[in-house]
This record gives structure tokens, sequence and C-alpha cells, in this order.
């Protein structure tokens, strides 16, 4: 019998497009079949209160949830943090220097204890800031600008020069960075992108790397298309204890360390749904680098991957690993054999876009 009357979506806050929101819905009803409860749709407090419900929020969940019956992570896919920038990029780094603004309940310890497992980079809430962090990270190559915020990759920028820096200064809407910030990052050549994380629902935990592929958009746009994973039963270790190629063993190594590290730095997070980018490739004088991009406590791309592949290891209970993937085509694209349709629709304002599951033995 299960603990839950049911399974609700919550909405956020955030920007999200229609084929974001079906999907999401498709694996809501994919989770309560998952907990044995029945799945209800968008909360409706007038008709859920009452009710003991397990929540697919849209995104991180901020500050004290108790009023929805939240008690913890057991209560719900995704993540919570006690103020919004804990859920952003912003965390990666440290402010600079002498920082003309910073956000209440700000740790700069963490971006200075985490420095060893993420790329050089500054976050910022000042234009000001911007300016000295982009000149001091521009002595050594090229940038990357990135919306602390923003998904798929979308809305970052590649800086090069001065005149590159004060362009994007000069486009920046000050109220909104101070709102919620922005990210200088040294910018990695030819980069492979790797995908550590972790989920536990219904009293599974599963544990996963894989990488992520990049696809172009209606737009011609480099976007993010999808990841491949290797899932197995259990966590970190179970990970671990896998013949990993020495790439991926850094840089599951990285993301534990960051995870560690944010929670320990900033109590209030609690999540039952992780996930870190972990990017590898050369800086702009050929040297190798590898370090934690960002985190995720909420719902993304891989998690169609994480849900269908949870229902294989819970419908088995012998089961201890497997692969799972995600694909995300603009315009006309093939789905892989074997594969499960997500979505297929003009995509909002994207244009034509297919979304497809696949889930395979190891």
């Amino acid at each position: 019998m299960s603990l839950y009357q049911g399974l609700a979506l919550l909405p956020g806050t955030g920007r999200h497009m229609a084929h974001e929101r079906a999907v999401q819905r498709l694996l809501g009803e994919k989770l309560a079949v998952l907990l044995g409860c029945p799945f209800l749709g968008l909360y409706q407090a007038d008709e859920h209160a009452a009710s003991q419900c397990y929540f697919l929020p849209e995104d991180t969940l901020v500050g004290d949830q108790s009023a929805l019956g939240i008690a913890g992570p057991e209560d719900f896919f995704g993540g919570q943090v006690g103020q919004a920038f804990m859920a952003t990029k912003a965390i990666s780094h440290p402010l600079p220097e002498g920082a003309r603004c910073m956000p209440k309940g700000w740790s700069q310890a963490l971006g200075e204890q985490i420095a060893s497992v993420t790329l050089p980079g500054f976050s910022v809430f000042h234009t000001e800031d911007a300016r000295q962090a982009g000149l001091r990270l521009l002595r050594d190559g090229p940038l990357r600008l990135k919306p602390v915020n923003a998904t798929a990759g979308r809305g970052q920028q590649v800086v090069r020069t001065l005149g590159e820096l004060e362009a994007a200064l000069a486009s920046l809407d000050e109220q909104a960075l101070e709102a919620g910030g922005l990210v200088l990052e040294e910018n990695l050549q030819q980069p492979t992108t790797y995908s550590v994380g972790q989920i536990q629902v219904a009293g599974t935990t599963l544990s996963y790397y894989g990488t992520q592929q990049l696809t172009r958009d209606n737009a011609g746009q480099p976007v993010y298309g999808g990841s491949s994973l290797t899932l197995v039963r259990g966590d970190y270790l179970r990970l671990m204890s896998l013949d990993l190629p020495r790439d991926v063993r850094l840089a599951v190594q990285q993301a534990r360390i960051f995870e560690l590290a944010a929670m320990d730095a900033y109590p209030s997070i609690r999540a039952s749904r992780r996930n870190y980018d972990v990017a590898q490739g050369l800086n702009a004088m050929g040297r190798p680098r590898s370090g934690v991009l960002e985190q995720s406590w909420r719902i993304g791309g891989a998690s169609p991957a994480e849900i269908f592949a949870l229902a294989a290891f819970i419908e088995q209970p012998e089961l201890q690993q497997l692969q799972a993937s995600t694909h995300e085509f603009y315009g006309a694209g093939l789905p892989p054999a074997g594969a499960i349709c997500l979505y297929e629709g003009e995509g909002s304002e994207l244009g034509p876009i297919s979304k497809y599951v696949k889930v395979s033995q190891a």
C-alpha cells in the first residue's frame, strides 16, 4: 500500500516550454505507478491540501515546504534549498575579491573549497565585479559567460577580447544581475561533458555516470541533445566499484567532492535527485582541465532516463546495472531503435522537436 494518496505536479516560477511540461507530466504518471498511487495532475490546494501527496516540482523548491506536507526528500523528486541562489550555477565559484554585491547567506568559503574540482572562474552579482573577474580570466585565454538560470547551454557566450567583454557587460540588466547573478568561467576547447548523478525514490537508490551530446536547434545553435547513462543499484561507492575509465572516475570523484562541500556549506539543501555536469577538455594553452560546471537538484534533461531506469530496477529486484539514454531532435530526426517517444510536436517557440528515451541491459 502506498504512503501517498496521489502524485501531484508542482508548477514553478521559471519559464518552461510546452514540450518540457508535456514530458514532466508523462514522468509524473510513470512515478505515480512506481509509488502505487494515483496521478493527480497539477496540484490544486482546494482539492489536494488534505491529501498526503508525493510531489514532482518543476523547479528546485525554495524555502520551507511543510505547508504542503513535505517532510523531507522522500516526499518529492528533486531538490530543496533555503534560498534561490543555492539552486543555480552561481555556487560553483567564489565572488571576486572585494565584491560589491553578495547574496544574503552566501558562502564564499565554498567556492574556494571546491576550486580544485571546478574550472577557474567567478560568480558575480554586479557589473563592476563582472568586469574585474573578466579581466583577470582573459589573462589566460577566452572565457565563457553563463547566465545562472539558463538550461540546455542556451544564453552562453564566449568572450575572447576586452572589447567583447565590454560589449557583453553593456548588454546586462543590472537589476537582473543583482537578483540572479552571472558566472564567468574558463572556456574549454572541444570539451566532453559527463553527467554524474543519483536518485532516491520509493526506497530505491540509483547512481550513474554518463555523457552528454549536443545537437543543433531549429535556429542552428548548439544545445543539449541528450544523455547516455550507465546506472547501478546503490550509492556512489557502488558506482565507483565499477571498472571505470580514468576520465569517468575523475568526473565521479569531482562530483562527489562538490556535492559534499555544497551540502556542508548550505545545510538547507535536501535532494532526492542530484545531477552534476563535469567538463573535460583543453584550455587555451593546451593543458587538460576537468571540473564540475554546475549542479541540478530538479527534474532535468536526464530525468527520463533516470525514471524509466528506476522502473526497470523496481520491476526486477535482481537487476544491478543497466544503460539508459535520452535523445532530443530538432526538425526531422529518426528515433533510435527501441526508443520510446516522450514528445513530438512544435515545441512552442522552438519549432519542431522530438524527445525519446531508451533503456537496455548493460
